[in-house]
């Protein structure tokens, strides 16, 4: 098929389930998400391009200004996150369908509050539309060009699917409503109530954060790091329009990787950092905009560094790094590290380098590995899902067919 083709693009509308446990989760969208993988997939019609799927999940009182700073609400969202990409994960195992390959589907899951208060709607600016978090309004105006937009057809997706459309006027109200398609659900009650986060008066707002890793095809474990660096990152209010929000992204040199398994099907650096920047970019930047990207090396000249800014307010630093610590001992404005829990200790010596200097110790937010015990029995061979090890043997085994 002619590569000039337009891949698909869809929307999922999934308002508040039940519980947010995986259970719950799997309970309440796992038939929509299923029915959408399958129509996604026959829309690819056996080529080699990739379905993007937007995934918004709703959660009342995300944007509430109790529930900031944004620290407050990490844990609790984070799992949230957890919960989805895991049944992402067992339903593209259970239906034999790619996820974030050629002739898959790439899943991204973002956030909206709905319903939402007044309260939050007086306190929060929204014309930024920056993610992962936004309100009802400014993902449907975010001019995004999806061929679908889905929604369960029980109450609580219609509901979240009127509130969606409501937001739009004119041709694009009309063209909207022309490709909105209901999928198969579960019938439940109201959504959950807002979030209530324990009092923790001593956590800070964060501007600056870190993440490393070598996000060799990008894949569900990496989308869940990377959307927990997205959600530690302090929205934008009006008392800080002015202020930069910037996310240091290292990624592994291609001189440390020699070693790994079936090495020649690696991806290179420059299209680690690509795909990495387009995930950041689909769930944070719903400005529709290009970004303005300048290249430079580190420091001591053996690394590669693009800063991407997306919107006045939204940085993307990618540095190209060779040891533990990376840009984390560098730059000292950084003032938080997202790690996975298999990598926490790379946490604790990047903390003990900083003190070294003089600089303030690092917040650490742990993430959780993706792989659960109800996972694999949903889906076996969930695991080949969330290994780039994984997917570079079954890239290795189809070019030699």
């Amino acid at each position: 098929m002619s590569s000039h083709i337009k891949s698909p693009s869809a929307l999922l509308l999934l308002p508040s389930p039940p519980s947010f446990s995986f259970g719950g989760v799997k309970e309440a969208f796992e038939a929509s998400i299923s029915d959408v993988f399958v129509q996604l997939s026959k829309s690819l019609k056996g080529s080699d391009r990739i379905a993007t799927l937007d995934i918004a999940l709703a959660v009342p009182g995300l944007l509430s200004p109790s529930n900031r700073p944004r620290t407050k609400i990490f844990t609790e969202v984070e799992h949230y996150v957890g919960s989805i990409y895991t049944l992402i994960g067992a339903v593209g195992t259970a239906r034999d369908i790619e996820l974030d390959s050629p002739g898959g589907i790439d899943a991204r899951l973002v956030f909206v509050d709905f319903p939402s208060s007044d309260a939050a709607a007086s306190q929060v600016t929204t014309s930024s539309k920056i993610g992962p978090i936004l309100d009802i309004q400014s993902l449907a105006t975010s001019g995004r060009q999806w061929d679908h937009v889905f929604f369960p057809g029980n109450q609580v997706g219609r509901d979240l699917a009127d509130s969606f459309l409501s937001s739009l006027t004119g041709a694009s109200k009309d063209h909207t409503a022309s490709i909105l398609q209901t999928v198969s659900s579960e019938e439940w009650s109201a959504p959950q109530s807002p979030l209530v986060p324990e009092d923790q008066p001593s956590l800070q707002p964060h501007y600056s954060i870190a993440v490393g890793g070598t996000f060799d095809h990008l894949h569900l474990g990496h989308k869940r790091l990377l959307t927990a660096l997205a959600l530690a990152l302090e929205p934008l209010d009006d008392t800080s329009q002015d202020r930069k929000r910037i996310l240091t992204i290292g990624v592994t040199g291609d001189a440390l990787l020699v070693n790994k398994k079936f090495a020649e099907y690696l991806e290179s650096w420059e299209e680690r950092f690509q795909c990495t920047a387009a995930f950041l970019a689909g769930i944070m930047d719903f400005s529709n905009g290009s970004p303005r990207v300048e290249r430079s090396r580190t420091l001591d000249g053996k690394g590669q560094v693009v800063v991407m800014q997306f919107q006045p307010n939204l940085i993307y630093k990618f540095v190209e790094f060779f040891d533990v610590c990376g840009p984390t001992v560098t730059d000292e404005n950084i003032s938080a590290l997202v790690v996975s829990k298999e990598t926490s200790a790379g946490g604790v010596f990047v903390n003990e380098e900083r003190s070294k200097k003089g600089w303030t110790r690092l917040s650490i937010f742990e993430v959780d590995v993706l792989v659960s015990g109800e996972a694999r029995a949903s889906a076996n061979g969930f695991e080949d899902k969330i290994s780039s090890t994984d997917i570079r043997r079954r890239r290795m085994n189809r070019a030699k067919v």
